[in-house]
């Protein structure tokens, strides 16, 4: 029987297929459901990313994910992208649908899945670290969901800058800038706080962003995107102030799901994908 075929097109970074988690969990999905459908790694240098593109085409895969350096450079490669793609100038995950590649951004509606589970943003204040492409991911999607206002904590301005021209001007959101190098003290009119950035991931596993923790409140949903470890600095640090709290993996599993939803139609057992990280991120 001939496979369908997916795969990750890493930058110079990747790591081996059998130590890649996202290769796993999705692996691991396929498997439980029975799926005849292989999903492996494939580290491809920018100037081959054309040509991985048009072999994706020629073999008939029916999809593939793309992390950094390609998700913007593979825009061009594509014949279409999907409405939040568009906003965000990024892509992550492309779908064939007849035959035409058509990219979509998964990270932040995996972010929105999971802050779904104990919160809707809709009309809520967000307070979100960081302003690069995890946290223009998940402020689009966060928009697109109703959030009144994003208040985008970063150390550089200019970064920080065009991510909240970008909200202000392509989504219906209040977004603001605040950069500063004192620590930051969530508003009370805050109801969510989340770490788009990398700060507190392995192996710098004390990193911590520059939060005044002791403004973080009982009612406040704090939210990290670090996976590895999945109890961060922050989230140790709001558990302790009696907050609600959402890890990164959740993000990922639900990146997965959707992902695996958009190239087959089925509807994935996001536990399967969660155990199979919780087992990779123990050992």
């Amino acid at each position: 029987m001939v496979h369908n075929f997916l795969s990750q097109l890493t930058g110079s970074f990747a790591m081996p297929a059998a130590e890649n988690p996202t290769v796993a969990m999705v692996e691991a999905a396929f498997r439980h459901h029975g799926l005849d459908i292989r999903y492996i790694n494939c580290e491809v240098p920018p100037e081959r990313l054309g040509d991985a593109v048009r072999g994706a085409r020629a073999m008939g895969w029916i999809g593939f994910n793309c992390s950094i350096p390609h998700k913007v450079a593979v825009i061009e490669h594509l014949d279409g992208l999907g409405d939040s793609a568009a906003v965000m100038g990024a892509v992550n995950c492309a779908v064939r649908r007849g035959d035409r590649f058509i990219g979509e951004n998964t990270d932040g509606k995996g972010f929105l899945q999971s802050l779904r589970t104990v919160t809707d943003p809709k009309d809520k204040t967000v307070v979100m670290f960081g302003a690069g492409g995890a946290a223009r991911a998940i402020g689009v999607e966060l928009a697109f969901a109703g959030a009144k206002r994003i208040i985008v904590v970063n150390r550089s301005a200019a970064r920080g800058r065009a991510l909240v021209d970008l909200l202000n001007g392509k989504t219906a959101v209040a977004a603001e800038l605040v950069v500063s190098r004192e620590p930051y003290q969530v508003p009370d009119a805050a109801q969510i706080l989340v770490n788009a950035t990398s700060i507190g991931l392995y192996p710098d596993v004390e990193g911590r962003i520059n939060l005044d923790v002791t403004s973080l409140r009982p009612d406040l949903v704090v939210a990290d995107v670090i996976t590895n470890p999945p109890r961060s600095p922050l989230i140790r640090d709001a558990e302790a102030r009696g907050c609600k709290v959402l890890d990164g993996l959740g993000m990922v599993v639900n990146q997965g799901v959707i992902g695996i939803k958009y190239w087959t139609g089925l509807d994935v057992d996001a536990a399967v994908m969660r155990r199979k990280l919780e087992e990779l991120f123990r050992a």
